[in-house]
C-alpha cells in the first residue's frame, strides 16, 4: 500500500474526516505532520501545495488535495486505485 502523508492540525474536523475516510479504505497509518506545532512545516505545506489550509494529503508523491479533493476523488472512482499503488486518469484533482 503506498505511504499516505497529511498535513493537518490537532483540532481540524476536516483532518479528522480525511483520516475516517483513509482507514475506511484501509489505509493502516496515516503519518502526520502537525503544522500546528511547528511553523516551519506550514511554510513547508505552502511550498509544496500552494495552499494554506489543511488538511493536504499526499499519496506517496501526488498530492491529492485536501478533504473536498479527497471524497470527490473517491466519489470519481479514483482513490481505491491510488491506494492499490495504481495510478488514476488526471482528475483535475
Amino acid at each position: 500500500m503506498p505511504r499516505v502523508t497529511m498535513y493537518a492540525t490537532g483540532v481540524c474536523p476536516y483532518c479528522i474526516q480525511a483520516e475516517r475516510l483513509l482507514k475506511a479504505k484501509g489505509v493502516p497509518e496515516v503519518a502526520k505532520i502537525r503544522v500546528d506545532l511547528d511553523p516551519a512545516r506550514r511554510e513547508e505545506m505552502m511550498q509544496r501545495t500552494g495552499r494554506r489550509t489543511v488538511p493536504q494529503i499526499y499519496i506517496d508523491s501526488r498530492h491529492v488535495g485536501g478533504y473536498d479533493d479527497l471524497v470527490a476523488l473517491d466519489r470519481a472512482g479514483g482513490l481505491d486505485p491510488l491506494l492499490a499503488g495504481g495510478e488514476t486518469p488526471a482528475s483535475g484533482v
